[in-house]
């Protein structure tokens, strides 16, 4: 495992999509929406408020943070210029997407090391469920919050837990 500081999820080290690092380190002291994200997935329209929240909170200090993963169904098959050229095209995608990871079993990204120990609101901790699971890092760079997979990215607590850390 590979981390550049003590313990917050935005010390691990990821590849960004297209090459490179995704340096989260850059994103300290912002509120990050890490989501597992999905080309082909039931909940891909998803996308879209996810880029509306980047729109409307890039200016106070947060970002979405999308990371790819082909583990549920093979729902992420694309290289990643097809996943980068999908989300540009589609969605209109401005805010950061990571490599390709694994976020369950032995070969889980240290960054959901880091995630999977948080439970939400109903108590639910451990693996990813499924795409489009969601993590508020607030700025301090812990995890505040842990959001389903079927919560909107617009649903009333979603915004409030992002409103919170900006406030």
């Amino acid at each position: 495992m590979t981390t550049t500081d003590n313990g917050s999820p935005l010390g691990v080290r990821i590849g960004a999509l297209q090459g490179g690092s995704a340096d989260l380190a850059g994103l300290a002291g912002k509120a990050v929406l890490i989501v597992n994200v999905a080309s082909r997935c039931g909940l891909t329209p998803q996308y879209a408020g996810l880029e509306k929240l980047q729109e409307r909170y890039a200016g106070q200090g947060f970002t979405v943070l999308g990371v790819p993963c082909n583990q549920f169904l093979g729902q992420e098959p694309g290289t990643a210029e097809e996943i980068a050229l999908f989300c540009s095209a589609t969605y209109g995608v401005s805010f950061p997407l990571t490599e390709k990871v694994e976020v369950n079993g032995e070969g889980r990204h240290p960054l959901y090391e880091r995630l999977v120990g948080f439970a939400d609101a109903e108590g639910h901790s451990g693996d990813i469920r499924w795409n489009f699971e969601k993590f508020l890092i607030g700025r301090d760079g812990n995890v505040v919050a842990r959001f389903s997979p079927q919560t909107e990215p617009e649903a009333a607590e979603v915004v409030a837990a992002i409103e919170a850390q900006l406030g």
